[in-house]
Formats: structure tokens, sequence, C-alpha cells
């Protein structure tokens, strides 16, 4: 029995509801002791030696929220307070006061804790904002704690009155909401399931689409079929467990004994797993993992049923715990002795034909939205090809021209010597020319100077100059050009 519960604990919850952890640990420890008739039952007496497991509320601050109900558990003031308050009166606040009169070293080590959680608490806040790209602005640790409502971010040093308060407060709210949002989820995938089927359907032709629907319809008559549920909770359910899992004889059943066997953890409370273990007889006739027809998340919706079922109608206190008391009592109703028979899910839907409409709406406007972002991302990647491709082209023409440049570079003369002349880069050649510009200049209008005569200035030019002329050669000035050395001499001659 202590095998196969721990499996179906396991597989039915991640997570624990209602005030199992904040409370089971916290109002059950000091429970009386249940008398035991060893002559039927000689194990029972060795639960109470095996200590609570640990459950994951999965509560983002789950590990804190054990952590201070630990430190507080070891206070023996705040312990008797909690015998004698009122679940409303600890819903409401009133056993936080209780904090000021805890031991110094649970107040020191409780302060640690709070200080640990800010840390993880602004840790957390730093990594997102690190995701989202903004490592380049400040984080405003301040504001985004007031988003954490299970305890006073404007102290973050020491662990007071009000941040138990926002404790008990937040665990309350999230886990009272939880059943909640587990039968919320669970009505999603049932639709989704449906629309699934529906959207393969129209997939087919008319002969396959047939035989589907046949075989569908073959299916959930075959999961119908099976034996009869008890009703959870009644005589007949307990004595099913009561003769099959513990073995015992059904004409001996003994509800104070019932509870104390299945009491797992000996803290003399039925919370909601030790509850649901109850189920799993129930369970079995309906579900078998290794049947086509048979899907274990309605199994284990089926069990949530079950268990709340049994709360509604036997946890009259509404602490989400199931004490001896309650449970002795409620062996003595009619619905116990007499219930009526248990609807499976099969026979409860758990949608209406409105909401299937209405979620296949929305799910045809999720893909239209999906579609159109196609679309936008499709025109974006066009958009970026056709740049990709003018920055390839621009990229092939400006290689092109720095080709061109470098063949036309390498084809050009290579330029003139180049010479200085006060300071000055002149090329050589630029420098004849401009003296035989000016001495081009020099001449007069008409005159066209004969290679010889040329030739002649320049020895004249560069021979040194004699104080009496040649015999035989007329007297020249240096530098008069020889036309007017002739009309000179044709000047003397005339009479």
């Amino acid at each position: 029995m202590g095998d196969r519960v721990s499996v179906k604990m396991c597989c039915s919850w991640a997570l624990v509801t209602g005030w199992v952890v904040l409370l089971v640990q916290l109002q059950c420890l000091q429970a009386v002791p249940i008398g035991i008739d060893k002559t039927k039952v000689k194990e029972a007496e060795k639960k109470t030696e095996e200590p609570p497991a640990n459950v994951d509320t999965g509560l983002h601050y789950d590990r804190y929220l054990r952590e201070v109900i630990d430190f507080l558990e070891k206070d023996q003031h705040f312990r008797e307070k909690l015998h004698n308050t009122d679940m409303e009166d600890i819903k409401q606040g009133k056993l936080a006061q209780e904090l000021d009169f805890v031991s110094h070293h649970v107040r020191t080590k409780l302060d640690e804790l709070k200080r640990q959680e800010v840390n993880r608490l602004r840790t957390l806040i730093k990594a997102k904002h690190d995701l989202e790209g903004g490592s380049d602005i400040a984080v405003d640790h301040q504001a985004l704690l007031k988003q954490f409502e299970h305890l006073n971010h404007m102290n973050p040093h020491t662990f007071e009155v009000e941040d138990l308060d926002r404790l008990i407060k937040s665990a309350t709210n999230d886990l009272e909401n939880f059943d909640k949002e587990r039968h919320e989820e669970f009505k999603r995938y049932e639709m989704m399931k449906e629309h699934d089927r529906r959207e393969h359907l129209k997939t087919l032709d008319e002969e396959q689409r047939q035989k589907e629907e046949e075989h569908y319809e073959e299916m959930r008559k075959k999961h119908a079929d099976h034996p009869k549920v008890n009703h959870p909770g009644s005589q007949n359910q307990l004595k099913e467990v009561w003769e099959e899992a513990d073995g015992l004889d059904p004409e001996d059943f003994d509800p104070k004994t019932f509870f104390n066997l299945h009491d797992t953890n000996g803290d003399g409370f039925f919370d909601e797993q030790e509850l649901e273990a109850l189920f799993t007889k129930e369970l079995e006739k309906i579900y078998d993992p290794t049947n086509e027809e048979d899907d274990m998340v309605e199994m284990e919706e089926e069990r949530l049923r079950m268990r709340e079922h049994v709360m509604n109608e036997v946890d009259t206190n509404k602490d989400r715990l199931v004490s001896l008391d309650e449970f002795l009592v409620a062996t003595k109703k009619k619905e116990f002795l007499e219930p009526d028979s248990w609807e499976t899910l099969e026979q409860n839907q758990a949608y209406t034909d409105e909401e299937m409409r209405e979620f296949e709406e929305h799910l045809a406007q999720q893909e239209q939205d999906l579609n159109q972002k196609a679309v936008d991302l499709q025109k974006q990647r066009e958009e970026l090809e056709r740049q990709q491709e003018q920055l390839n082209a621009q990229k092939v023409e400006l290689q092109q021209a720095v080709e061109h440049m470098e063949r036309l570079k390498s084809e050009n003369v290579e330029p003139p010597p180049e010479v200085h002349i006060e300071g000055n880069i002149v090329p050589e050649v630029h420098a004849a020319d401009n003296q035989l510009h000016h001495d081009q200049e020099a001449q007069p209008p008409g005159h066209h100077e004969t290679p010889q005569h040329h030739q002649d200035a320049q020895q004249e030019h560069h021979e040194p100059n004699q104080d009496l002329p040649q015999q035989g050669h007329p007297q020249t000035h240096h530098g008069e050009p020889p036309n007017q050395q002739g009309v000179a001499q044709g000047q003397h001659n005339l009479p």
C-alpha cells in the first residue's frame, strides 16, 4: 500500500493545495495520539515514528514559507497559541501578533531568512532585467519588489508581524485558487483535444471520416464500460480500501482504526494528499494506462473531483484538513451509509457547447493573427533581401571601379624626373620651355632665325668678350639681334 500510495501521490500532485503546508505542520504537531486496537492492526504504532515529508507547494516562495514555518514550530509559546487560535482568526492575522512573544533566537533566524529572501528576489529581478536587454538602465529594486506581496519590502532587514501576516494571507489566497486553476486547465485540455479531433476529420475523405467516427464511438463505449464506482468517502468505498489495500476483514471495519492507518504522516489529520490516496482503488476501475481509450489526464481530474467532494462533505471548519472528529461525525451521516451513485467524468462533460464555440473562435482568431504576423515577417524578409541585393550590387561596382583604377595606373608612363629650383619642384622640361619662350619674345615680329644663325648666336653667347674685334668680322654687340646689326652696318655705308 505504501509504495502504491507514494506513486499515486507523485503522479497526482506536483503542488499542495489549501492549508496543507501552512497549517498541517503548524496546527497538527501536538495532536493527541489516537488509540489503536493492536489485536487487529500490529503496524499502526510505527506510523508516528515516520517524519512528515516536506512537500513543495508550487509557490515561488515555497522555500521561504517552509523555513519560516520550521523555525516558528521551534518556539513553544507560538505552538501553544496556535492550538488556541481559530482558523478564521489565523486568516485574519491574529496569530501573527504572537510573533512579538517568540524567543530572540527564533526572531534572529527569521530576520536572516527574510534578508535571504529579499536578496533572492532582487537577483530574480536583475536576471529578468538583463534578459530583457536593459543592462544599461539602472534597476529600481524597491519599486519592483512591490509586486511580491508575501513580505514587507519597505523593511528588508527584519522579520516583523506584518511579514508573518503577509505570508499567511498570500499563501492562503494562492493555494485556495489552485483547484480552480486546475479545473480551468483541464477544461482547456479537453476542448483542445476535441478541436484537434475535428480538425483531423476535415483532412479525411468521406469513407475515412466515417471509420474514424466509428472508432471514436467505440473507444467511448469501451471506456464507459467499467465496474461500478463507489461514492468517494462512503462506507462502501472505505471498506473496499480496508479489504483490498489493507488486507483486513470488511466485517471488522472500524472508522477510527481506518483513520489512523491512512494518516500516513501521523499528524492526526487527513490532508488532501492522504485523501486522494484513498481513491486509488476506485480510479483503477475506470482508468488503465495501457488502454487506448483511457486518458491519464482525465484520471487526475477525476481524483481531484473526488477529493473536493469529500472535503465539502466532511471538512466542516473549512481548513482543508479532515480531523479525526470530523471524520467520525461524517461516518454517522446518511451520505456515508447510503450514498447516491457517483457520476464520473464521461457522464459530466467538462465544457458546454457555448464554451467550445468560444474556444474555437478564439483559436481561429489566434491563427489569423499568427498568419498575419507570418505575412508581415515574410514582407520584412523580402525587403531585407532586396536591400542586401542592392548592397551586393554596390559592392561589385565599387570593386570594379577599384580594379579599373589599378589597371589605368599600371598602363600610364612614369612622369619625368623633377628638379628643385629655389625650393620649388619644377620638371626640367618646363624650365627649358620657359627659357625658349623668353628668347622668342625677345625677337622682333617677322624674324625667322636659321639654325646656323642660332648656333652662331649660341657660340657668341658662350665665348668670352674681347676688347678688339677679330679681323674680317664686324664688331657686334652682345645680346643685340643680328638683323639690327645689319641695319647699323648699312647705315654706315650710306653716302
